[in-house]
């Protein structure tokens, strides 16, 4: 795969970060029906804040 620089580690770790934010979700939306569901879902919207700010931070590290 080669070297990866800082903007591709970036990159991947957004990718990441939106893939386990959507599974979190779908566990809370379709597994849990008590309030751990509730608890996975909130997780799952932190993990897209995190990535967004992985995002925002492309380019600029």
């Amino acid at each position: 795969m080669g070297m990866m620089n800082k903007n591709t580690v970036l990159a991947w770790a957004t990718f990441l970060m939106i893939l386990m934010g959507l599974i979190l979700i779908a566990m809370g939306a379709f597994k849990y029906d008590e309030i751990a569901g509730w608890g996975f879902a909130t997780v799952g919207i932190g993990f897209f804040a995190v990535a967004w700010v992985f995002n925002a931070l492309k380019g600029r590290v």
